[in-house]
């Protein structure tokens, strides 16, 4: 494969329409995706590579983001941490990252996919490092929510990560690109919980930093990768006026609402777990060690079934997936409401996990339902007399807006999820008042999709 290389005055010309100008700094000035012959000639494959290490970086960014889920099992009674702060430890970076998603999703387009990786990989170092120095006996808990809130850099990743890709690949392809993207970065919830699980096995619980230190070259491997293996897109812009125009559709908060439901569900379960198992069954949990063996089987199996809930969604429907994984999402948390009131550990164990996969699954289905939504009103619109490339355009426009801004009120479902945790605890010393506001919560969203979308009715959205 030949390309174009740019430097000073002189440029190479391209041999063939399918070739890459690729410039200075890895810039491809040349991207057609859509193009049949350019796609399975040239752009297949380097969509590829840079798909395999953004999925790597952003599970990386994932581990971090999360890690205060592991790191609060490590701080034992010499901290003096009372479960409600530590609930505050899990909440801030679950904040900090969803706040952070937007202004990472335009991040891509301004400064070049590769370019952003490498710098959103180096700056995880900074809460890594902060927490190295800070994280021992006696330390404040205003000082660790400073650093923990720093951690939430790893949370906006997920967000350019997914432009990223999504700008790479063609339309018949992003499905499954922005699909097996998204599930191997919350990969990154299970695969940091498990090396805690062996930094306590082996290392023990006065030894935190352990963990810290196992990511620090991951880090840096993250970004030399991204620097020696990704690509920046010349193509890549920011539709103007996007996420001002979206926000004005209805839709765009009913699926915000919807995401809650599942990503904030499954990021907040994510963070809480392992806390709630050592608070609600205390003697059964006497050491971090025993909670580390089960906290990372939901996050594990919720990821893995994500694009699973895509597939479904492609087959069926989006709106009948996803009004029927929130029936089952309240039957899961009536599980756990009923094994919490009899104390019953397997039960409950059981039940949250069934919550991660239907979380996870649910993740898949929401994010299809929004490319679906504005297809289905660009039909509506063609058959008016609207010019189709002029209305299909605006679909793509609006629906990768609607992603963006999705994605990080979804996360913030996240904070919620632990804030109610933590009253739940104060106010009556067990989690039951949260299950049932999930219970509710979940009952609000299977209802929305049924009226929304699927009731019988001429005005519904066909396809979604």
């Amino acid at each position: 494969m030949s390309q174009t290389v740019m430097t000073g005055t002189t440029e190479a010309t391209p041999s063939s329409g399918n070739d890459l100008e690729m410039g200075p700094g890895r810039w491809i000035h040349r991207w057609k995706p859509e193009d049949p012959l350019f796609w399975d000639q040239t752009g297949a494959k380097v969509a590829r590579r840079n798909l395999a290490f953004s999925i790597f970086s952003e599970h990386i960014g994932f581990s971090i983001w999360t890690m205060w889920s592991s790191l609060v099992l490590f701080l034992g009674p010499k901290y003096g941490f009372t479960p409600a702060d530590k609930f505050l430890l899990t909440s801030t970076p679950a904040l900090v990252g969803s706040l952070l998603r937007v202004p990472y999703t335009f991040a891509i387009a301004r400064f070049g996919g590769r370019n952003w990786t490498i710098f959103s990989a180096l700056v995880l170092l900074i809460p890594m490092a902060l927490a190295l120095i800070v994280l021992k006996p006696g330390v404040s808990l205003g000082t660790l929510l400073i650093v923990a809130g720093i951690a939430g850099l790893g949370g906006g990743n997920f967000a350019s990560s997914m432009a990223n890709i999504n700008a790479f690949y063609p339309e018949r392809r992003k499905g499954w690109a922005l699909g097996l993207n998204a599930g191997g970065g919350n990969l990154g919830v299970a695969a940091v919980q498990l090396v805690a699980l062996a930094v306590l096995a082996t290392a023990g619980a006065a030894h935190p930093r352990v963990l810290i230190g196992i990511y620090i070259p991951l880090v840096l491997i993250a970004a030399t990768m991204a620097a020696f293996k990704m690509d920046n897109l010349a193509a890549a812009k920011n539709a103007k006026h996007a996420m001002r125009d979206v926000s004005k559709d209805p839709h765009t908060w009913v699926m915000s609402l919807l995401y809650i439901g599942t990503f904030g569900s499954f990021i907040g379960f994510g963070f809480a777990f392992g806390q709630v198992l050592t608070v609600q069954f205390k003697a059964d949990f006497d050491t971090p060690l025993k909670a580390a063996y089960l906290t990372f089987l939901g996050p594990l199996l919720g990821s893995l079934i994500r694009p699973v809930g895509g597939m479904l969604a492609d087959k069926i429907g989006g709106a009948k997936v996803t009004f029927w994984n929130f029936i089952a999402m309240a039957a899961a948390a009536t599980l756990v409401l009923v094994a919490s009131l009899n104390k019953s550990l397997g039960l409950f164990v059981t039940g949250f996990v069934l919550l991660f996969v239907f979380s996870g699954l649910g993740n898949g289905s929401t994010y299809k339902m929004i490319p679906a939504i504005f297809r289905a009103k660009s039909r509506l619109l063609q058959e008016k007399g609207a010019d189709e490339d002029t209305s299909d355009t605006e679909a793509r426009r609006l629906s990768s807006a609607l992603i963006g801004l999705a994605g990080a009120i979804g996360a913030a479902g996240g904070v919620l999820v632990n804030l109610a945790f933590r009253q739940s605890f104060l106010t009556y010393k067990t989690g039951n008042a949260a299950y049932i506001a999930f219970i509710a919560f979940y009952g609000v969203c299977f209802a929305v999709p049924w009226f929304v979308y699927l009731r019988p009715s001429s005005k519904r959205l066909v396809g979604v």
